[in-house]
């Protein structure tokens, strides 16, 4: 079955979490014993409705506050397609707990208030869609019944979003308007009487409608090697293969390739799916590759096609967002994970601070501090492979980690 990971993005009280919580009741995901502890809790609040936010909201102070701290991760399943959704906090301060659950996610759910319209928070999700350049991408106009279902309301918030959307330098997503009520249920999963000028899908209708070879960005085949496989038995002494993941686009039988760092050329002969051999490994499976020479291979290693090679460079430039709470300033020394692959990295300068809200950059900075977005060139130890990452999104996208507290500080993306 196919499973689609999304994100929803939204400012607070917008209705992200009582969004995920309808979509779990209408499709009949949540268990009896969690629906008796909403009920209960709605009751000892004293709403005369059921809060479904309680189905996401985990932490006591969420719950207290009734608002999204940390990233919650909801299961669901229907007949069609697995769904994993990250429903990420809306404050300003916890941007990096946004950017940690959208980075993963191949879809995008917006939330906008339909009273309140496009506000600065509409656009610094934006922003970090079009950075994290997650192709599909839902404006769910939510609280309708709050402005009596208007369908001038509706299109003024679209118009506004649309001169949001120029802004943008990513021009491949897919977006779509749905006009809903998730705390009464019109157009998440059933569709509604109180908008008959709305002739879309339903939320559930377009997102199982997502075909998903869509959702993933198109690049350049990258198969950085995890494991070596060699049996060493009597049936399989010689053999010598290679699993991992296929990024970006398809290998087949036949295929010349470069190893990479060594730069060795050989040409794939088989390919391995389980228990089956296949012509092409499409992208994003996982398969195990046989060469037709006996070539020195380890972890971290890189098979591309000889005629398509990344960057390989011991510096590069990419947009961060950092994620702790010391300073990141020119000079200090990190740990770079790119893929599997760790490097000693220096931080060269910080070239800006990007303001995700698009009223620009500031050239003026000389730290980062929690939750900045910036333009940082790195110098690295020894070389690594790499695409940038609006042309590959796996291969040009890496983590940050803090040599002495072992921490992820934060995630950056090459320019």
């Amino acid at each position: 079955m196919d499973v689609l990971k999304i994100a929803t993005a939204g400012s607070v009280d917008d209705g992200k979490s009582t969004l995920i919580g309808r979509l779990l009741y209408d499709t009949k995901s949540l268990t009896s014993d969690k629906l008796e502890a909403i009920e209960k809790k709605s009751k000892q609040l004293g709403y005369d409705y059921l809060d479904f936010s309680l189905a996401t909201d985990g932490l006591v102070a969420e719950r207290e506050q009734g608002i999204t701290i940390d990233v919650a991760h909801i299961y669901f399943s229907t007949a069609n397609k697995s769904y994993i959704i990250a429903d990420t906090p809306g404050h300003v301060e916890y941007t990096r707990n946004m950017v940690t659950g959208a980075s993963t996610s191949q879809a995008a759910i917006v939330l906008i208030d339909a009273r309140k319209g496009v506000i600065e928070q509409t656009n610094r999700h934006f922003f970090i869609n079009n950075l994290l350049r997650i192709k599909t991408v839902i404006v769910a106009i939510n609280k309708m019944d709050l402005v009596d279902f208007s369908e001038e309301r509706y299109n003024e918030i679209k118009s506004e979003f649309e001169v949001l959307m120029s802004k943008r330098d990513y021009q491949d997503q897919n977006i779509t308007f749905i006009p809903v009520s998730a705390l009464k249920g019109d157009n998440v999963v059933n569709k509604s009487d109180n908008t008959p000028w709305y002739t879309g899908e339903t939320l559930l209708e377009h997102l199982e409608n997502i075909n998903q070879k869509d959702v993933f960005n198109a690049g350049t085949p990258r198969f950085p090697v995890q494991y070596v496989i060699r049996p060493k038995t009597e049936e399989f002494h010689d053999f010598r293969g290679y699993a991992g993941k296929v990024y970006g686009g398809e290998l087949s039988v036949g295929d010349d390739v470069v190893i990479l760092p060594s730069q060795t050329k050989s040409k794939i002969k088989e390919i391995h799916f389980y228990n089956q051999k296949v012509e092409t490994a499409s992208r994003r499976s996982s398969v195990l590759i046989t060469l037709e020479d006996d070539v020195n291979i380890s972890r971290g290693d890189m098979i591309v096609k000889s005629n398509d090679l990344p960057v390989v460079d011991k510096q590069f430039t990419a947009t961060i967002s950092w994620m702790d709470s010391q300073n990141l300033t020119a000079g200090n020394k990190y740990v770079i994970q790119h893929g599997v692959n760790k490097v000693l990295a220096k931080v060269n300068a910080i070239n800006h601070k990007i303001n995700p809200d698009y009223s620009g950059i500031d050239d003026s900075v000389s730290a980062l501090g929690m939750n900045d977005i910036a333009s940082v060139t790195f110098k690295l130890n020894k070389p690594v492979f790499y695409d940038a990452f609006k042309d590959h999104r796996t291969n040009g996208s890496f983590i940050i980690i803090d040599s002495k507290s072992n921490n992820t500080v934060g995630a950056g993306f090459i320019q």
